[in-house]
């Protein structure tokens, strides 16, 4: 069993690296494989995926910044921004990311935290795409306009609930950007649907 000081030697390396380090950050360190399986098999830190780990005392805000160490180039969208702009009450069990179809499937393949992931043609991925801060960590996230463009593309696999909370939300919103949202409608080729299912409530 790992000794109170040795816990918190590892606990302010861990804390240097935002709580998450690879393999070859823990052995510059000289923390090696045996000390990392004590660290995981007494629950200090986690697997998130081959080669990465987290500190699991950070839990809830660590997800965050878990998503953007391994996504760096991706966007979060969905249920994620749905929840982000309060069109959903829903607080999504997933993280919803878009990422260029291109990339690997292996890398989406962690166990922590859930991601699910939207694979789109290179030129989509940062079309709408702002600024946002969640648990004060600034994240790349789809502006209101794309994120209903992207849930009328996907409508017919969500939950008719969410959809329709989604579309109301939006249209009560002020802040919602109609010139915007046709735009993203041509280029996604949406332009009848956004039409036919927002143009009938403006």
């Amino acid at each position: 069993m790992l000794d109170e000081k040795s816990i918190n030697t590892v606990r302010k390396i861990f804390s240097k690296h935002d709580n998450i380090m690879t393999t070859a950050q823990l052995d510059s360190y000289r923390i090696y494989y045996a000390d990392i399986q004590q660290l995981l098999n007494e629950g200090f830190i986690e697997k998130i995926k081959r080669g990465y780990y987290h500190w699991t005392e950070t839990y809830g805000e660590q997800e965050v910044k878990i998503i953007n160490r391994l996504f760096p180039d991706a966007v979060l969208c969905m249920e994620t921004a749905l929840f982000y702009y309060q069109y959903s009450d829903r607080n999504p069990a997933e993280w919803n990311i878009t990422i260029d179809k291109n990339v690997s499937r292996s890398r989406t393949n962690i166990d922590y935290p859930f991601v699910k992931a939207y694979r789109v043609e290179p030129i989509l991925v940062s079309l709408g795409e702002t600024k946002g801060s969640i648990n004060f960590v600034d994240v790349r996230i789809y502006d209101r306009d794309r994120t209903i463009c992207d849930v009328l593309r996907n409508m017919n696999k969500m939950d008719k609930e969410i959809f329709n909370k989604a579309i109301q939300g939006y249209v009560k919103d002020p802040k919602k950007n109609i010139p915007n949202l046709m735009e993203y409608a041509k280029v996604l080729r949406m332009q009848k649907r956004v039409k036919e299912l927002i143009g009938v409530w403006l």
